[in-house]
């Protein structure tokens, strides 16, 4: 029988392009989004779900399992951007960011794994960043939340292995996509201390985005994973110097790669 898959946030950017990529390597796929009824281009079935709300998680689950009676793959996609000075950004945002980027995900994973645990099998990826790998400047919350998930899948593959299921993370870099336009980033203040660093920081980041890499790479990587039957516990998706940045984090003395930060920066 083909593999279920099922991918929050599949109504556009990297959940759009890995579902329509396995869509047509016959696996049987479900993607999320908060109003399904308004995507009307999708090439595979989209429910209802706001990772926000776990009643519409555990809804979603229950009636994709319904449908299909199992649940091979789970892909923890749904995500948002958030950039500005932590000073400068309000708490309410700040939680909104981590109810999205973390505790929906876990909510997710809860969700799904008594599903996996009955069949003996499953596997679940989640979608990280590369940002998360490291602290950068006027993207604090999104490093912070994005690097908690990484650390919470390295924990939680270990407790579930027993059960035959298996747990990784795929860090994309920047890719050309629509997160740009549906962040939150705090706005330049004029007179702020942050005025002159944040607005040229957060030009160099748009730039980044609208020059990113085509997200059917992600979707290549995805399939690759699906593909191994013991799947590692990171991987990084992106151009050679995002990746290397993350060597480079390892290798260097902590004020050493500040610095290169910073230069980056300009700051």
């Amino acid at each position: 029988m083909n593999k279920v898959v099922l991918i929050t946030g599949g109504s556009s950017g990297i959940g759009k392009s890995i579902g329509e990529f396995l869509h047509h390597k016959g696996f049987i796929v479900y993607g999320t989004s908060r109003n399904p009824e308004r995507i009307l281009n999708s090439v595979f079935p989209l429910v209802a779900l706001d990772v926000r709300n776990p009643t519409s998680i555990h809804l979603a689950v229950a009636k994709i399992i319904a449908i299909s009676g199992k649940l091979d793959i789970v892909i923890n996609n749904a995500g948002v951007g958030i950039t500005g000075p932590l000073e400068e950004i309000p708490m309410e945002e700040i939680k909104n960011n981590f109810e999205t980027n973390f505790f929906g995900p876990i909510e997710v994973m809860k969700a799904v794994l008594p599903q996996m645990r009955k069949q003996t099998s499953g596997l679940i990826i989640n979608i990280t960043s590369i940002a998360g790998y490291m602290g950068l400047p006027y993207r604090s919350v999104y490093s912070a939340s994005k690097g908690a998930l990484e650390l919470i899948t390295e924990a939680l593959r270990m407790e579930v292995r027993p059960f035959g299921i298996h747990i990784t993370n795929v860090a994309p870099g920047d890719f050309a996509t629509n997160i740009a336009s549906g962040r939150f980033h705090a706005p330049v203040i004029p007179g702020s201390d942050y005025e002159k660093t944040y607005g040229n920081t957060l030009k160099t980041m748009d730039e980044h985005v609208n020059t990113g890499s085509n997200p059917n790479e992600m979707a290549e990587a995805v399939y690759k994973i699906i593909q191994n039957p013991t799947p590692n516990i990171h991987y990084k998706v992106g151009a050679f110097m995002q990746k290397f940045s993350i060597f480079l984090k390892r290798i260097l003395p902590d004020k050493t790669y500040e610095k290169m930060l910073m230069n980056h920066y300009k700051l």
